[in-house]
């Protein structure tokens, strides 16, 4: 089956917290990879979301630690209304 990594920079203005994540992060640039998988069997290409997963740097360690896409646009919505910036998110 194929599968495919979509890579994404976000953004954030202020200190966050996901599940998944420990403790409190702080703002700035964050990786975010989301795997899709290949649908087979249909006429058609289709992928299907599989798994979201955010890097964390800490010193030289780099991590990749799963994160539900859904929290992370609330946490990203939530972000840009604490700075006072119009939500610009669009569903995958």
């Amino acid at each position: 089956m194929f599968t495919r990594t979509k890579t994404r920079t976000v953004h954030f203005d202020a200190p966050f917290t996901l599940t998944g994540l420990e403790g409190v992060h702080a703002p700035g640039d964050y990786q975010v990879q989301d795997d899709e998988e290949q649908i087979t069997g249909i006429s058609w290409l289709a992928y299907r979301h599989v798994a979201t997963v955010m890097e964390i740097v800490a010193g030289k360690k780099r991590s990749l630690v799963p994160i539900d896409p859904s929290e992370l646009d609330a946490a990203l919505d939530m972000d840009r209304v604490l700075s006072g910036q119009k939500s610009l998110n669009t569903t995958h």
